[in-house]
């Protein structure tokens, strides 16, 4: 008996050298996760196909928190990151996929992503927010709206900055547009 048992053992570690680098292998293959940082800075461009592959993956790696009422947020296994910039929270909200990065980032966001300062607050949904449309070449669908990448903070956001592609609907837009041209002339009546 003792013999078999030595005879395992030595096995085992002759067996050590193959079995961790393949061990190695399948956790880092369980560690990467889907591009959604690339996907919150719109690369590739936006579209319903790349968001649904990437909302599908984020449904097999955990469930969403849906406490932000208009958002889904997937809280990742490990963080991620990029440009300096992490998180461990990938957003879906209507027509946009994002990162939740850590901290109030939105100016340095801007910085990096070449992002200006947006005229609205969003009905007072954001307390600071930047954005930028992308080229033309790289509108999906220009007819139907506009995708951007934005990057804004907000009270209901606490300690956290939202970076995300965004497709604004043009009928949307037109709404948001209206609201404020009518806010604007509320304020100066006053």
């Amino acid at each position: 008996m003792t013999s078999t048992r030595t005879l395992r053992r030595t096995a085992l570690l002759l067996l050590l050298p193959v079995l961790a680098p393949i061990s190695g292998a399948a956790r880092a293959a369980d560690d990467a996760l889907p591009p959604f940082f690339d996907a919150a800075v719109c690369k590739p461009p936006y579209s319903m196909d790349s968001a649904n592959t990437l909302y599908e993956a984020a449904e097999k790696i955990t469930k969403p928190d849906t406490s932000l009422l208009t958002a889904a947020v997937y809280k990742m296994p490990h963080e991620i990151g990029q440009d300096g910039f992490k998180t461990r929270e990938v957003v879906f909200a209507g027509s946009s996929i994002g990162v939740l990065v850590e901290g109030q980032q939105a100016d340095a966001l801007a910085a990096r992503y070449n992002l200006t300062r947006e005229r609205s607050t969003l009905f007072g949904a954001s307390t600071k927010g930047y954005s930028r449309a992308l080229p033309a070449a790289e509108q999906p669908s220009p007819d139907a709206g506009v995708v951007s990448i934005i990057a804004r903070e907000s009270e209901g956001l606490a300690g956290k900055t939202l970076l995300a592609c965004e497709l604004v609907l043009t009928e949307d837009q037109a709404a948001l547009d209206a609201y404020d041209k009518g806010k604007a002339e509320r304020e100066n009546k006053q």
